[in-house]
């Protein structure tokens, strides 16, 4: 059996191409239904993320089955066979189960470390067990994986250090404060980039929220979607003076907040500290507030900075996580390979015991009449013969030493036994009768 994988990602892709790709499987029960009508596939799971398509498979005609899986993809409507052949990317045997091991550690995601990843691989799992797509191999995989992206986040520091913008805020507010959970936010501007820096704080407890716009209109429907209240521009200065986190975002032209005005906040405020995040260009906040005791103001370029350390910190960290994967997957690979030698080591058994048996039924019609129990002491001779002679094939086939071509030893021993042969003759013995 083959594992293979075949997929596309932000590496090889377009966005366009892989949103028309993304669309082969919005309804998965019936994308199930279709692969697993293929008789290529022995045990198939497919995820989709924003940035990647994959199907993975286990199956005995390698050939065959990545001609389907290749067709698959071309089911999707308005995709050029060019720019499909261009963008998708195959992997078989050990470097498919390294591949995945790779996107479940996120060490092939866009952002470097992201835990999100592992969730959407965890999603996509639960949905093909579901469908009763995969078997004892993927599940098998599917749960190493797992275990891999742990042992990465929790044996390296590749998500240790923030690498976007609005973690970086997050992270900075949390050395202001200690804890944010319970802390006043205002929000001026409604910009992309300030939005998701408040979805972090979201996620770490913060109270209040207080939007403050130009246009009040949007101003209430951003307020409304995170459980916030707004104000009008006008009312910023009244406004500085609760909050403890401000997050700007506008297009102003001219500074929304002057020194001296902060200043005087602070004075109402009891010299509370003050945590300030400029993400506009040209910048809200004047930068002389920086000067201001228990002021602590950060522009884009100072988060772009400590993210871009975040970067080289987690690059350091590479180097570790792979060497982890590259550990994952030969373990993985040397228990596949079991799941080869058995039906051989069964297959010397059997031959061993049916040699022995023809053996000493020959030896007792020689021999005559004999009692049970020297008959018994025949038996025990032979099988412990065969036991022993047996042992240190077993043990070669099992630690198999051709790390190039696994296969070729588990051949010549088939070969060398004649296992084949006797198989073929027994199923025209069979057909015969």
């Amino acid at each position: 059996m083959n594992l293979l994988l075949v997929g596309l990602n932000q590496k090889t892709a377009s966005l366009e191409l892989r949103e028309k790709l993304a669309g082969l499987i919005p309804d998965l029960p019936a994308a199930y239904l279709r692969l697993k009508e293929f008789p290529e596939f022995a045990e198939i799971i497919l995820y989709s993320t924003c940035n990647r398509v994959e199907l993975l498979c286990l199956a005995e005609d390698a050939t065959a089955a990545l001609e389907r899986l290749r067709a698959f993809f071309s089911g999707a409507p308005d995709v050029s066979p060019e720019a499909l052949s261009a963008s998708l990317y195959q992997h078989q045997g050990a470097e498919a189960v390294r591949h995945l091991f790779r996107v479940a550690a996120s060490l092939d995601s866009m952002v470097l470390g992201e835990p999100q990843i592992l969730g959407q691989i965890k999603e996509a799992y639960r949905q093909a067990t579901e469908q009763e797509a995969t078997g004892p191999v993927l599940n098998r995989l599917l749960h190493k994986s797992f275990t891999v992206a742990k042992r990465v986040r929790t044996e390296t520091g590749i998500g240790d250090h923030a690498v976007s913008v609005s973690y970086v805020a997050v992270g900075l507010a949390r050395k202001v404060f200690g804890e944010l959970a319970g802390l006043t936010v205002l929000l001026l501007g409604a910009g992309e980039m300030a939005e998701l820096a408040l979805e972090h704080l979201r996620t770490q407890g913060v109270g209040r929220l207080i939007v403050a716009n130009r246009t009040l209109e949007r101003g209430l429907r951003l307020a409304e979607r995170y459980q916030g209240e707004a104000v009008s521009l006008e009312e910023l200065e009244e406004q500085l003076g609760g909050a403890d986190i401000l997050i700007s975002s506008t297009g102003s032209e001219t500074y929304l907040l002057r020194r001296d005005q902060v200043r005087a906040a602070m004075r109402r405020r009891k010299q509370r500290p003050l945590f300030l995040i400029d993400i506009a260009v040209p910048r809200d906040l004047d930068p002389a507030i920086n000067e201001l005791d228990n002021v602590y103001l950060y522009n884009i370029d100072d988060l772009q900075e400590v993210a871009e350390q975040g970067w080289q910190k987690r690059r350091q960290e590479v180097a570790r996580a792979e060497r982890l994967v590259a550990e994952e997957t030969v373990k993985f690979q040397e228990w596949l390979l079991t799941l080869e030698v058995y039906p051989t080591i069964i297959g010397l058994k059997e031959k061993a015991a049916a040699i022995c048996q023809a053996e000493l039924k020959k030896t007792l019609n020689q021999l005559g009449p004999i009692s049970e129990e020297q008959r018994q002491s025949l038996e025990v001779l032979l099988n412990s013969v065969s036991q022993k002679l047996l042992h240190d094939p077993i043990i070669f086939l099992k630690r198999n030493h051709h790390r190039k071509n696994p296969h070729l030893e588990l051949d010549l021993a088939r070969r060398l036994f004649n296992l084949d042969q006797d198989r073929q003759t027994e199923e025209s013995e069979e057909e015969e009768s």
